[in-house]
């Protein structure tokens, strides 16, 4: 799947579940701030496998640091759609994230806030054309501004942030499992699952039926549970 198709998928299945999901496996009631802010952060975060991919959508997203980071985690993953797409670094990227935000606090839950809507702005292309210092400059000043703001809404530790990594991650995997490629869910197990959708990346039933679903679900569950949340009351 496209960059953008991981990232709606990611945003909808948050917008769909933390409501209800979130308070019983975290004990933490959403407000609908929290709400918006995760489904914006689970949208980056379903970029995240692809981070073994440094000729990928987010290779570029924050200029030469991405690029070595790509390059990085391809070596120490062993490969594009290995380690990093398997249901063992969906939970290190949760895990990962719950010991951050237990541990190191406030300035981990914002630079983990701007990394991952980076990914977000770069997945949905809400930047300049090309792969240039234009566009990853652009990138650095919109995620400044974008964890500036909900660093007002924010708590210090928000319970919600690891579920929101934890989901996006798994969200991409199951987008995957859609293509003829499929993911190996169970690495270090080398069998990929695929039940195959999306034959070719970028196809017709890729970008004009699912991405266009995925979006309006995704507005629609928001309006029933951020912007009218008295639905769940």
């Amino acid at each position: 799947m496209m960059g953008h198709s991981h990232a709606v998928s990611g945003a909808m299945l948050y917008a769909g579940t933390a409501p209800f999901l979130a308070p019983m496996m975290f004990d933490v009631h959403l407000a609908p701030a929290d709400v918006m802010m995760g489904t914006i952060l689970a949208a980056g975060a379903a970029l995240l496998p692809d981070l073994d991919h440094h000729d990928g959508t987010i290779a570029n997203f924050l200029g030469p640091i991405s690029k070595v980071l790509c390059r990085f985690v391809a070596w120490a993953s062993g490969g594009h759609r290995k380690a990093t797409h398997s249901l063992l670094f969906v939970a290190l990227m949760g895990g990962g994230t719950w010991a951050g935000v237990s541990f190191l606090g406030r300035n981990f839950t914002l630079a983990m806030t701007f990394f991952l809507i980076a990914l977000a702005i770069r997945a949905l292309r809400l930047h300049p054309p090309g792969d240039g210092p234009t566009m990853w400059i652009t990138i650095i000043g919109l995620s400044v501004l974008g964890t500036a703001g909900m660093n007002n809404w924010m708590p210090n530790a928000p319970g919600w942030l690891p579920y929101a990594v934890a989901l996006g991650t798994l969200a991409h995997l199951l987008g995957d499992c859609l293509t003829k490629k499929g993911a190996p869910l169970l690495w270090p197990h080398k069998e990929r699952y695929e039940v195959v959708l999306i034959k070719r990346t970028g196809n017709s039933v890729e970008t004009k039926v699912l991405v266009p679903i995925m979006s309006v679900a995704t507005f629609v569950l928001l309006w029933f549970t951020a912007v009218s949340p008295t639905v769940l009351t």
